[in-house]
């Protein structure tokens, strides 16, 4: 019986038919891992989850270690309702224990040798309703790209027949209400016609974004988590809601600064000898909620002066010596590790008085 099992998720119809199906039905032993039973999964269909599913059924509970990506969520679910214990491994953890060449034995073997390290570090699997939260994160975020793209090309293409706009979406969204009207601009037609085109694109943009935004308040309104979030200052409706589908379980992280190095918001250690050498912040991690939270701390800085509490006060006494980006990003900081702390204790956010 196998103490191991390892799965490697693979892609490509062309790999599915020629080599997919012996593997499934047999599997491989690693070479260096007589206990360990090496098993590739195909990921692109759901047609061979049966073979796969009675396979996995054959032998007693053990642990399963799958690379994280995208669809390991899924298999992890899925895998973890048969009795297994699963876990999840970033692929660059795994990668160290590759030994020579490129091949799914070898790939199999080096997540066997992963999986077993006392110090190593998995990725909590998601529940089904926090995927679907992040989708619709991930649609507004593009929707939003998109109406970027929509409201530049309308400036650039006004800016040709000598119509400057100024910056922002409202002022935008007024000069194409105009342009309906039939105002004094001296347009051609024809361009008329194509910036209209335009206008309807991006009202319709607006409309979808404002439909996933109710959503996503609708869902921060059940979800206790997300709703202890929205009270840390910087931190709204939209960035406490990815957080709460972001991190499923708080205390994989051991600290506040681990869970911020995991969002990249801690500078980049290049120390030997005993010298300290801090760099610029890292920059790794998940890029979305490092930037919900720099935005939002953005809005602290601003209103500054009109918080009356020791936060108001310390990044008051920030921004008298440093410059406001660096300041907007020791607040994301900061907010990154109170966010760890009201998550692990279940608490809600107390602003301390201003001494």
């Amino acid at each position: 019986m196998p103490d191991w099992l390892a799965l490697r998720l693979s892609e490509g119809e062309t790999y599915l038919q020629n080599n997919i199906l012996h593997p499934l039905v047999s599997g491989e032993r690693g070479e260096g891992r007589p206990d360990a039973f090496l098993l590739t999964v195909p990921t692109v269909t759901l047609s061979l989850w049966r073979p796969v599913r009675i396979r996995l059924m054959a032998p007693p509970p053990c642990l399963i270690g799958i690379e994280a990506c995208p669809m390991a969520h899924f298999w992890a679910r899925e895998i973890a309702a048969l009795g297994h214990d699963v876990r999840l491994i970033p692929p660059a953890y795994v990668k160290p224990y590759v030994k020579r060449q490129k091949n799914d034995a070898t790939d199999a073997e080096a997540i066997c040798e992963a999986v077993s390290r006392p110090n190593m570090r998995f990725v909590p699997a998601k529940t089904e309703e926090q995927q679907s939260v992040l989708v619709l994160h991930r649609s507004r975020d593009l929707l939003m790209r998109q109406r970027t793209m929509l409201l530049n090309a309308i400036r650039a293409h006004l800016a040709e027949f000598g119509v400057i706009t100024a910056q922002g979406p409202r002022k935008v969204i007024d000069l194409i209400k105009r342009l309906r009207d039939g105002d004094e601009f001296e347009l051609p037609e024809i361009a008329r016609s194509g910036l209209l085109v335009l206008g309807d694109q991006l009202d319709t943009l607006q409309q979808e974004i404002r439909a996933i935004e109710r959503k996503l308040l609708a869902w921060h309104r059940q979800n206790q988590a997300s709703q202890r979030l929205e009270t840390i200052p910087g931190v709204g409706v939209i960035t406490a809601t990815a957080l709460a589908a972001s991190v499923p379980d708080a205390t994989v992280f051991r600290s506040g600064r681990q869970f911020s190095a995991w969002l990249g918001l801690v500078p980049r250690q290049n120390s030997s000898g005993g010298k300290e050498r801090l760099g610029h912040v890292s920059k790794m991690g998940n890029g979305y909620l490092r930037r919900l939270l720099v935005v939002g701390a953005t809005s602290v800085t601003r209103r500054a002066a009109t918080i009356d509490s020791r936060t108001g006060a310390w990044v008051r006494s920030l921004l008298e010596r440093k410059p406001k980006r660096l300041v907007t990003v020791a607040i994301a900081n900061r907010s990154a590790r109170t966010a760890w702390a009201l998550l692990k204790r279940g608490e809600t956010y107390r602003a301390a008085p201003a001494t």
